[in-house]
């Protein structure tokens, strides 16, 4: 991308103090009539460029002039190479290496070695595969189909995909359902058979209720439960430290809300005999059931 290039370009200059064309050309692997238009670009950004000619010649930065770094410190450039490698975990590019090598070996990129975000899981490969698919999707304004998978059944989909989620720990795609006329969310992981369809779609204004994934679930039903002090790291990972009230004999007691009773059964369930719901007495009844009904699985 040119703003890649350029930003290179200048922090190379910086680095380096004199460069010349043909040097940058090949950094940048461009042609040398392309890094002469690209300085151009960087005076008119109002960044002065000289050029010398001889022994020793090239292209620099004005002697005296004081580059803003507040664009380019060495705090900020490692929060933009972090992002890129954590990026790079989902995608079969490799833009921070690409980068990093553009731009020279600066401290910054050594620096953000020190923090690993890998957005990725055990299935990398099939999960970079649908993320390129729906982009490429994206940038020629086509629409997208799949198989999906959900608690009414399988089902399938043709959508304008507009964005690419990372949210609740999981990867969504968001778009416009053809047959709903409406927008939604579907998890990369319950869909296949992802396509790039010949239809194509007119991009739409997304209304900006429409992009506040979530906001539809609230955590208005109550349920109270005692837990074994066994399973206290899961509470603190899911709800934090001071999630629950440590009682005399130890078990942990918690009063929190949930978005459904199935939802709070199913998170309940996963305990197994380490929780025991206290109330209300409809949740305890639901509590019941569920296990009444796991045992049957059992019975012959």
């Amino acid at each position: 991308m040119k703003i890649d290039r350029l930003i290179g370009i200048i922090t190379t200059l910086q680095q380096k103090k004199t460069v010349t064309a043909p040097y940058l050309a090949e950094k940048f692997e461009v042609s040398r009539r392309t890094i002469l238009r690209d300085i151009e670009d960087i005076c008119k950004a109002g960044i002065p460029i000289v050029t010398t000619q001889g022994a020793g010649g090239g292209i620099s930065i004005m002697d005296g002039f004081s580059l803003d770094t507040t664009v380019f410190t060495e705090q900020e450039l490692t929060a933009i190479f972090t992002g890129l490698k954590s990026l790079d975990s989902v995608s079969h590019s490799a833009i921070a290496e690409n980068l990093a090598q553009k731009i020279g070996g600066s401290s910054a990129i050594r620096l953000a070695d020190n923090m690993v975000i890998d957005l990725s899981s055990f299935y990398k490969d099939d999960l970079a595969n649908k993320i390129d698919t729906i982009k490429r999707a994206m940038n020629e304004s086509k629409c997208i189909s799949f198989r999906y998978c959900y608690t009414k059944g399988e089902a399938d989909k043709l959508i304008e995909p507009y964005l690419i989620v990372f949210k609740w720990s999981d990867w969504y795609v968001f778009g416009f359902c053809r047959e709903r006329q409406d927008y939604r969310m579907y998890k990369l992981r319950r869909l296949w058979n992802l396509e790039v369809s010949e239809e194509s779609y007119t991009v739409r204004d997304i209304p900006e209720e429409k992009k506040q994934f979530g906001s539809h679930f609230t955590d208005d039903y109550m349920i109270t439960a005692v837990y074994d002090p066994s399973v206290k790291y899961r509470l603190i990972e899911e709800y934090g430290r001071y999630c629950f009230t440590e009682q005399a004999d130890g078990t942990l007691y918690t009063e929190w809300g949930f978005s459904t009773q199935r939802s709070a059964v199913d998170w309940f369930l996963s305990f197994g005999d380490k929780v025991k719901v206290l109330g209300p007495p409809e949740m305890v009844d639901a509590m019941k059931s569920a296990l009444q009904a796991a045992l049957g699985l059992y019975e012959t």
